[in-house]
């Protein structure tokens, strides 16, 4: 662990040095960029706002930290003389949880031609530095032939590489590991659909109207290695069509539809890609767990546990997601909702499951440059399992103030429970409920 965190500082303090010297004298901001401090929060797919002229290679270097205080409590519903190895919870109390931090190296490389790559330099998961993804955007193709297809390119976008696939609009508020500011609240949804695919995406950003197409190989582990089928994968389809629009100063109203499919793919991990954990750490995690490999009950570890408070329906080999997503802010006023209705199954089963997921946050920001916010969020996700119906609910109310652009603090008020599970299961009449307190450095 301490050659790990050495070795982190280390290649920190390298890049950050490197980013001061290439940065001297040149702008941070990048064309059709995504801020990664304040003036990101509510913006979604990377503005189609601007071609520079290329005047050669340009580094933009940034990165974000960040850290928790957790004070939850959490307990199930198991009769402590019925309890059994696998269901009787770990002891937790209240400390600082494992501070994040991810490393963000954006090139411009040609006009028009970007390069994104994102580290995670410590994770929930991951201790150790490794990299989460990156993608090549091209909004101009003068670096083949000056003027080439300019009309077209003029709202056209293309995405390639191994990246985060843009399902639904709910990843871009979401918390990607040490990258927290653009989220309000301390936890993502219980349901987070987020992974990292090869792939390429195609938008076209017209008048308001958003539309985009997608292709993936649907892994998120990449190999050559063929599986029992003889495969060594499959393929997965995106789309996602929309209208954002700026109607006045003070009112915007946007509306997306996002789809989400595969045909046969190895292995899914739609809701369950997201390597740098649940921010909710250890709840309702128990003190052993079977292990199907070794056949045999193991003590419970950070990383085996690492999407505590999430949910995975376990669509493992066939999925179907669909997810509708709404956008009001008024003022200081705002609104986003997400209706998310997926169906599958693995392999091994015969019918489709469906589940349902419903959430819905209002904030409130205030203050001059609304610097502050209070908010909250309801949560739900009801799905087929095969032991019945199982049933999740979430409250949330949050608090923030921006001490500056690149620097957030928050408070969080979370309460989950569990309903529909069966008594020999650790999520039995579970439930967590406490505080969180966080800090982001984002720039």
């Amino acid at each position: 662990m301490k050659s790990n965190l050495k070795l982190t500082a280390i290649i920190f303090m390298l890049f950050f040095g490197f980013s001061m010297l290439a940065q001297t004298n040149s702008k941070r901001n990048l064309d059709n960029y995504r801020q990664p401090d304040k003036r990101g929060i509510n913006v979604f797919e990377a503005p189609k706002d601007s071609v520079s002229t290329f005047d050669g290679v340009k580094v933009r270097v940034g990165g974000q930290s960040t850290l928790q205080f957790q004070a939850i409590d959490h307990e199930n519903g198991v009769a402590l003389a019925d309890q059994t190895t696998t269901n009787t919870l770990q002891e937790i109390g209240y400390n600082f949880n494992l501070a994040t931090a991810n490393l963000d190296i954006d090139v411009a490389l040609a006009k028009g031609l970007r390069m994104h790559l994102r580290t995670y330099l410590s994770s929930r998961h991951h201790p150790e530095p490794y990299v989460k993804g990156g993608y090549l955007q091209i909004d101009n193709l003068d670096f083949i032939s000056e003027g080439v297809l300019s009309n077209l390119m003029k709202y056209t976008t293309v995405k390639i590489g191994h990246m985060e696939n843009n399902y639904g609009d709910a990843h871009f508020r979401r918390s990607d590991n040490a990258q927290a500011i653009y989220n309000p609240f301390v936890g993502n949804l219980i349901m987070d659909a987020f992974t990292t695919e090869v792939g390429a995406e195609v938008y076209y950003q017209r008048n308001g109207f958003i539309g985009m197409i997608g292709f993936s190989n649907g892994k998120l582990n990449q190999n050559v290695l063929e599986g029992a089928n003889g495969k060594t994968g499959g393929a997965a389809f995106l789309a996602k069509l929309g209208y954002d629009k700026q109607f006045t100063e003070d009112f915007r109203f946007r509306l997306t539809g996002s789809l989400y499919t595969t045909g046969y793919v190895a292995s899914n991990y739609l809701y369950t890609a997201d390597r740098a954990g649940s921010r909710y750490y250890s709840v309702l995690s128990p003190e052993q767990y079977f292990d199907w490999r070794t056949q045999s009950l193991q003590n419970t570890t950070a990383t085996n546990t690492f999407r505590t408070g999430r949910f995975d329906p376990s669509y493992r080999n066939r999925i179907t997601a669909i997810m509708f997503n709404p956008f009001v802010k008024y003022g200081g006023l705002e609104f986003f909702g997400t209706l998310e209705f997926a169906n599958g199954r693995a392999a091994s089963e015969s019918d489709n499951r469906s589940t349902t997921q419903l959430a819905g946050e209002v904030i409130y920001r205030f203050g001059s440059t609304e610097d502050f916010y209070i908010g909250g969020r309801y949560n739900t996700v009801s799905s087929e399992q095969s032991f019945g119906d199982a049933d999740i609910d979430r409250f949330q109310l949050s608090a923030g103030y921006f001490l500056t652009k690149n620097v957030l603090a928050k408070l969080e008020y979370v309460n989950q429970s569990y309903d529909g599970y069966p008594s020999d299961n650790v999520f039995y009449e579970g439930k967590f409920n406490g505080l969180m307190f966080e800090a982001v450095i984002s720039f």
